[in-house]
């Protein structure tokens, strides 16, 4: 299986990456370097954020062979067919670089009033959805009735010549029998090696059981790095934060690589359980994202095979 590295969003203690010349330098020396792609974070409500799809698109025209995912793209709340045209639009701009991966729930609670979805529906307006954004970029018609979507003979394109790969993101039980019946791929975040294995066993199972199979390269997480010379307060105070959220987990410590040292070693549980597709990205803001792109270069991309 092969082993690929990319990158998340690196935003410096001066710029954020909302700021032209901060995305600039992130796609230019990330394609410059030959890391393997780019993955932007769906946050609407972030100073320091650049919606994904308008971010990608940049990207796409600067770059020639960075691959550009989303990570991860909320879809309850967008119109799917909407979702479907610019994905396939994006396709056409950078063909077989497109990669991407959605998720039920905003990453923040700010975030969450702009994506409205009926009371308790999320979950079953995301599958709806989802099977709305397959069928626009596979089907050259599509006919929809539904609970939530209607469609009749609506076509999106170009249409990608060979179908994208849709990838999930989540953790929890419910999410990973999701993957299994409908996705191609897991993207998972703050997990450990050990819940990582555990999540592809379930969505292995979840998907014999479905009558398909997910491919055995396709699944990845992030992997959260604090190089040397981080702010600690600010490196503690995200790590409080996820605490808060995964009060399952005995040691929250465990969900951020000290150093490189670290990261590299982790990177190495994470393969050995069965992942092999990384986003790299910095824990707090870094006072250079060339400097930070440099270090990981060297101390991690020697890993991939």
């Amino acid at each position: 299986m092969k082993v690929r590295i990319g990158v998340g969003v690196v935003s410096s203690t001066d710029r954020s990456l909302a700021a032209g010349p901060a995305l600039a330098e992130l796609v230019d020396e990330s394609e410059r370097r030959g890391i393997d792609s780019l993955w932007l974070s769906d946050q609407a409500s972030s100073a320091h954020h650049v919606d994904p799809l308008i971010g990608l698109a940049y990207a796409a025209g600067r770059t020639e062979k960075l691959k550009l995912g989303t990570g991860v793209l909320v879809l309850p709340g967008r119109n799917p067919a909407l979702v479907a045209a610019q994905l396939a639009g994006l396709a056409a701009t950078a063909p077989g670089r497109v990669l991407p991966a959605f998720g039920v729930q905003p990453a923040t609670v700010s975030d969450r009033t702009m994506y409205p979805v009926p009371p308790g529906q999320r979950g079953a307006v995301f599958e709806e959805a989802l099977s709305v954004v397959r069928a626009l970029l596979t089907e050259p018609s599509v006919t929809f009735e539904g609970r939530f979507f209607h469609l009749d003979g609506a076509t999106v394109g170009p249409r990608p010549a060979k179908p994208l790969d849709l990838w999930l993101g989540g953790r929890l039980p419910v999410s990973m029998n999701r993957i299994g019946r409908l996705a191609d791929g897991w993207l998972g975040s703050f997990v450990t090696p050990d819940e990582a294995a555990d999540c592809r066993r379930q969505i292995e199972a979840a998907a014999s059981e479905a009558g398909r199979e997910v491919e055995p390269d396709h699944y990845g997480t992030n992997l959260i790095v604090a190089p040397h010379g981080s702010d600690d307060t600010a490196v503690d105070t995200v790590i409080a934060a996820v605490a808060r959220r995964r009060k399952d987990l005995a040691d929250p410590q465990r969900l951020v690589c000290r150093g490189w040292d670290e990261a590299r070693s982790e990177l190495g549980r994470f393969v050995d359980a069965g992942i092999t597709k990384f986003v790299v990205r910095p824990v707090v803001p870094v006072e250079s994202i060339a400097e930070f792109l440099d270090q990981m270069v060297d101390e991690l991309l020697p890993l991939q095979t």
